[in-house]
């Protein structure tokens, strides 16, 4: 008996908890968002590999095979799902519906069906509500003070992104009232983004907007470069653009988002229930300007940007 108590206290303890995570996107380019998803986790008393095991399932930009993937972390029964951006949360939610999930980088939660309302959500999801296509038409004017004499921007989205028709209908609404030209690019692969570029050789925008999307926000140095080639003044949701060359940044902070998320996941795992999570949005969106891509673009950057800019690189 002595011999097999050992064994027996094993198999009494309980088994590691495992969270799923589900993103759009590739690993590389989320890493400093990990880093601050598992710093949150942390804050709960959950280490990775010492409290808590995390299955980790990237769909590289191919939303696609979002459900597949969705559905090998129910079949694994993990005990929470942790998704970024709306198309990863509704594989999570169209795969289960017992399984606690949550989300960050979603635009509207409510509207598209993964909550009940933002109080209280009910059922099994909960997370974080990004204003993301309400925050595109604040950077057609964010470049228009910087580029005033423009009369034609364009606007790159990614056409798998739900949020997508969204946004190119709140930036058009925009840009008609300012008197502006809107052509709309659609980018879904990375040869796709070289043939936008391509085709704005033709169309001679002033400037361009990129649409937050995971996978356009993970084809950082293609777009920064290309931009840089092409001699476009751009803005982007992400601030890692701006740090990699771009010109402009504006968005909510997705470290602080992502840490968030952590806690969120850790709350769960200790016994919250998302429906008694109320759905959060961010009380901060940053404004980051490269002050270095500004000069090589020959653009003086206006004190109105400057004195609202959260970080500006020089």
């Amino acid at each position: 008996m002595a011999a097999l108590w050992p064994l027996i206290s094993r198999a009494q303890q309980k088994a590691m908890p495992v969270i799923g995570f589900l993103n759009s996107g590739s690993s590389g380019t989320f890493a400093p968002l990990m880093a601050a998803f598992r710093e949150g986790l942390g804050e709960t008393g959950f280490v990775e590999e010492r409290d808590v095991s995390i299955e980790y399932r990237w769909a590289e930009g191919r939303y696609d095979r979002l459900p597949a993937l969705a559905a090998d972390l129910v079949a694994r029964k993990v005990d929470v799902i942790a998704t970024s951006a709306i198309p990863a949360a509704r594989a999570a939610k169209n795969a289960t519906a017992s399984i606690p999930i949550v989300f960050t980088a979603v635009n509207d939660p409510v509207g598209d069906g993964l909550v009940a309302s933002l109080a209280r959500p009910g059922g099994n999801l909960t997370g974080f509500s990004f204003l993301t296509a309400e925050l595109t038409p604040k950077r057609l004017e964010l470049l228009l003070e910087l580029v005033p004499q423009a009369r034609t921007i364009a606007l790159l989205v990614n056409p798998s992104n739900p949020n997508a028709e969204p946004m190119i209908q709140n930036v058009e609404d925009a840009a008609r009232a300012m008197g502006i030209t809107l052509p709309v690019l659609k980018a879904g692969t990375e040869s796709e983004i070289d043939a936008a570029f391509a085709n704005l050789v033709q169309l001679q925008p002033g400037a361009l907007i990129v649409g937050g999307d995971p996978f356009l926000d993970s084809r950082t140095d293609q777009l920064v470069a290309q931009a840089s080639r092409h001699a476009l003044p751009a803005i982007y949701a992400r601030r890692e653009l701006a740090v990699a060359g771009g010109l402009l940044s504006f968005g909510p902070s997705l470290i602080f988002a992502f840490h968030q998320l952590g806690i969120y996941a850790g709350k769960i795992l200790k016994g919250a229930k998302p429906a008694d999570l109320p759905v959060q949005q961010p009380d901060k969106v940053e404004l980051v300007i490269n002050m270095k891509t500004a000069k090589a673009l020959g653009l003086t950057v206006p004190q109105s940007i400057l004195a609202r800019a959260d970080e500006v690189i020089e």
